[in-house]
């Protein structure tokens, strides 16, 4: 989250910003997570294992949909309607292409990973390029005002679409084919609501002349992304030919848990931030004051969330997964612990990009494709569960680098990100050191909801009175942005 208290009105843009934004996705993760809760004790690990293979897929192609285009249009200091027309055109053309491609590629794929049915599951998921368009120019133009309530209502509606999918899937016997309806109509859902929120109406333009500009700045974000989906799918792409659907799925769903805060609650924060930034930036405003301030309230949330996942993790997976996802426990444990480094890792880009230094990004994201692979080849070489102890060695080396690189652009100092991180760091070890024991101590005996219903507010109370004795400011600026939210 971005404080300014120069601006009276420019802070109160962003506080309404981050709490439809933050909120909305609040109130959607309840909603999928719910859903998604019941559907896992429907299917089964290799369900997620094969479509955790199709993942890999997708999300290479994916990388050339050109949503960094769209993102140029945030970045602009103006933009016109001819520009809108030909960015929404070159998206339409690109995702044609990729749906067209993957259809054709499936076949490669279900040889890659020796199973058949992925073939046909990557074929379907190619007709979720067509809905790109819909999704990412008008929330482009929204963002650029800061307009995140009515994309809260789509987003809502496209979570809501997506549960009730899943559910219907599920519980009329589907399977694996659960995992590939579902995402389909949350992406059309979610399209056709924005295009109708930002009233864009404007008919795409196939004559690409005068976008070069766009063109550099949404080529550089494109080279991220493809750097990007090295380090985020080669541990699948590696471990995908070397284990079972069955091992692969345990670390797919523990993965998926880990990153709760880093893939579903820190994206939407840094849509609000990076035109925050934007505009900081074009006022000439420096903005490391604000950025240091995203820091302390990422790390705030991040270190008890994460720290308490690792001491709680036994009880929480077989609460809300199930006996049969038991061997999952020991991924949870090493990703949740890994996660802390890689939440502050993501909050950098916005932050450069918004400065027009996209090539910061691009440094950034090369070192994680060299790391994070790396690493993975390194820790499957005994078994799955090394799969964690590559990113709990891999995260810390690209967090340093990306801060190495990034500070003296933003205008911080690597003691500024210390103490900002240090306090929530400190009190969430000792909240974590302090549960485990309970646990292992004098809570044993119980059934495991027992013992996450009693961890967990053990966990709160400590450290949140740590929190209050130790660092009253951050908790005295986060009731200060609720309050004045709320005066509006």
């Amino acid at each position: 989250m971005t404080q300014i208290k120069a601006d009276p009105a420019f802070a109160d843009r962003v506080r309404r910003a981050v709490f439809w934004r933050s909120g909305s996705q609040i109130v959607a993760q309840v909603v999928l997570w719910s859903a998604t809760l019941i559907v896992v004790r429907l299917l089964a690990p290799s369900d997620y294992g094969l479509f955790a293979m199709t993942q890999v897929v997708s999300v290479i192609f994916a990388v050339f949909n050109g949503s960094g285009f769209a993102s140029a249009l945030i970045q602009a200091e103006s933009v016109t309607d001819k520009e809108i027309a030909q960015v929404f055109g070159v998206m339409l053309l690109l995702n044609g292409i990729l749906a067209a491609i993957q259809w054709f590629a499936a076949p490669f794929a279900a040889v890659h990973f020796n199973q058949p049915v992925i073939a046909d599951m990557v074929r379907v998921m190619a007709l979720s390029y067509l809905a790109m368009p819909l999704i990412y120019v008008p929330s482009a133009i929204l963002s650029r005002g800061l307009d995140f309530k009515r994309q809260a209502i789509a987003n809502f509606t496209a979570a809501l679409a997506s549960a009730i999918t899943a559910l219907t899937c599920a519980l009329s016997g589907l399977g694996v084919w659960t995992l590939v309806i579902t995402p389909l109509v949350m992406f059309y859902v979610r399209g056709i609501g924005l295009m109708i929120a930002a009233r864009l109406w404007i008919i795409p333009r196939f004559d690409f002349r005068g976008m070069r500009g766009t063109v550099a700045f949404g080529g550089a974000l494109t080279v991220c992304q493809i750097l990007w989906v090295i380090q985020s799918q080669a541990d699948i792409a590696i471990a995908g030919r070397r284990f079972d659907p069955y091992h692969l799925g345990l670390y797919f769903e523990a993965l998926f848990l880990a990153q709760i805060l880093t893939s579903k609650f820190i994206p939407p924060l840094n849509e609000v931030a990076f035109p925050s930034y934007v505009e900081l930036h074009n006022r000439g405003t420096g903005i490391a004051t604000a950025f240091i301030s995203t820091v302390r309230l990422t790390m705030f949330v991040a270190a008890p969330i994460y720290l308490g996942m690792a001491a709680t993790a036994g009880p929480l997976i077989e609460t809300l997964f199930g006996p049969k996802w038991l061997e999952m426990i020991p991924f949870v444990q090493l990703l949740a612990l890994a996660m802390p480094f890689f939440a502050l890792q993501v909050i950098f880009s916005p932050a450069t990009n918004a400065m027009g230094k996209p090539g910061i990004y691009v440094k950034s994201s090369l070192a994680g494709a060299l790391i994070m692979p790396a690493a993975f080849l390194i820790g499957i070489q005994q078994s799955p569960i090394g799969l964690g102890y590559a990113w709990l060695a891999g995260a810390p080396l690209l967090l340093l680098f990306t801060m190495l690189l990034s500070l003296p652009t933003i205008g911080a100092r690597a003691r500024d990100i210390m103490r900002a991180v240090a306090p929530s760091a400190v009190a969430a070890a000792i909240m974590a050191a302090t549960v485990l024991f309970a646990e292992m101590q004098f809570l044993s005996a119980l059934s495991a909801p027992a013992r996450l219903v009693l961890l967990v507010p053990l966990g709160a109370a400590i450290y949140i009175g740590l929190s209050w004795r130790f660092q009253r400011h951050t908790i005295d600026d986060l009731i200060g942005f609720v309050r004045k939210r709320k005066t509006h």
